[in-house]
């Protein structure tokens, strides 16, 4: 796909807690003049007030650490701006401890990754796992901005160990050569991050911005099976239809028209997409990303939490089903533990009778039935429900192969789920590298993340 100006790249950051990512952010915001003059006002005189000659663009980004004093706990955070060529949203993720619970919240959308790493410190076993993580969500590219380059001296030989062994892990991992790319950057002094650097002559990639406005989006799935989570049921008169009853929410896979012959699930009552309906009007087809209200031919019984999906192609609802989870609660997770699960917009209670493994972050390997599950810690389980939901594998469909793990007695998430999703693919064999661990994929069970 081209780049125009309609064009909208979702993104995600990922790195240690002093790899520089908050003034790489701040970089990207002040150079694509994506900040508002009062902000940046307000930057330049804190910077002032710390001694600083140059803004201290990190402080762009860590204007919610007044908000996690005051006890709000914010993970993620989302920043908008736009170039000419393509707007970004990007999931800026902090880089403390709990980084499985904001990497797996920032990326669960993302298109593509930009992992950072200091260019004196290398890649570390941290970097290791957040690439391995993003494999598992299916993001499709990543970028490791190596950056700090100008505190080695802009040296070439040692970017290149560090992007090479970089490269061959995400190789490992399932990503094909052409969807990772590393960059030399220093997001302090501005080096290729939305500027070319004079000092890097031997790097003659894009820079972080160019690559940005560039790379290949991936689309909504468009041709892939039409799916609707019914977010909310409308019953009205309106001056042109007496009893109007429209079912609400946005789509999230595949294309619709008027004349479709659908299945709503997990009842398995069909019928006929009468209409399409908008604010603005009638729509003749509408494609996954839009919101709109569906009209159908006959009165069926359809409520909030419902799918309807095109009737070729349409998932099987059933009512236990393998799933990766990605453990946020400081609530370990035990075999036998009581939850509700909430797919879409249909919550329904559930228990999870089995942990199938654990996966290792430090080696890459999966430990079979592990006791239980810890904050952080990303497992294989077994999922059975009190109803049937009609849920698609997570690799054939990230949105409508995604879930959410909540208590019951209190409402919190407990964990991101995907269906499906073989961590078993994450299997470890030490090399002949200092015993270093490399992953070996196991063909069809890896998430893929081609473009």
């Amino acid at each position: 796909m081209g780049s125009t100006t309609q064009d909208l790249l979702r993104l995600a950051t990922a790195g240690s807690v002093d790899d520089g990512k908050s003034t790489l952010v701040g970089r990207l915001l002040y150079d694509t003049k994506s900040v508002l003059a009062d902000t940046l006002d307000a930057v330049h005189r804190a910077s002032v007030d710390k001694g600083l000659s140059t803004p201290d663009l990190s402080l762009l980004v860590d204007g919610l650490r007044s908000e996690r004093e005051q006890g709000i706990t914010i993970d993620v955070a989302y920043r908008y701006f736009a170039t000419p060529k393509r707007s970004f949203v990007l999931a800026d993720t902090p880089g403390h401890v709990q980084y499985t619970r904001n990497t797996v919240t920032g990326a669960s959308t993302a298109q593509l990754a930009v992992l950072l790493v200091d260019a004196r410190k290398g890649v570390l076993e941290q970097t290791r796992r957040h690439a391995a993580v993003l494999a598992l969500l299916g993001v499709p590219r990543l970028v490791l901005a190596v950056n700090k380059i100008d505190l080695v001296d802009y040296d070439e030989a040692g970017f290149e160990v560090i992007a090479k062994e970089f490269t061959d892990h995400a190789t490992a991992l399932g990503y094909p050569v052409g969807s990772v790319l590393s960059i030399p950057v220093s997001a302090l002094v501005g080096d290729n991050v939305v500027d070319r650097s004079t000092r890097t002559p031997w790097y003659v990639g894009p820079t972080l911005l160019e690559h940005l406005e560039t790379v290949p989006v991936e689309p909504d799935p468009h041709d892939a099976p039409f799916r609707f989570p019914v977010q909310y049921v409308i019953r009205t008169n309106t001056a042109e239809h007496t009893d109007y009853r429209g079912y609400a929410g946005q789509i999230a896979a595949g294309t619709v028209r008027p004349g479709d012959e659908i299945v709503v699930l997990p009842s398995g009552q069909r019928s006929t997409v009468a209409r399409i309906d908008t604010p603005t009007g009638e729509l003749a087809e509408a494609e996954a990303g839009r919101s709109v209200t569906l009209v159908l031919t006959d009165e069926i019984d359809v409520s909030r939490g419902d799918l309807i999906a095109e009737v070729s192609g349409a998932p099987v609802a059933v009512d236990e089903f393998d799933a990766t989870v990605a453990w946020l609660s400081d609530k370990p997770l035990r075999p036998g533990a009581r939850v509700l699960v909430k797919h879409g917009a249909r919550t329904v209670q559930a228990v999870v009778p089995e942990l199938t493994s654990r996966f290792d972050e430090q080696r890459l390997t999966t430990v079979p039935a592990p006791d239980s599950l810890s904050l952080n810690e990303i497992g294989r389980v077994i999922v059975r429900t009190a109803e049937p939901l009609p849920v698609d594998d997570y690799a054939v469909n990230r949105r409508t192969g995604a879930f959410l793990v909540i208590d019951a007695a209190d409402g919190s998430t407990l964990a991101a789920g995907l269906v499906g999703a073989g961590l078993q693919a994450l299997s470890a064999n030490p090399d002949d590298n200092g015993g270093a661990t490399t992953a070996t994929p196991t063909a069809g069970d890896l998430v893929s993340p081609g473009p």
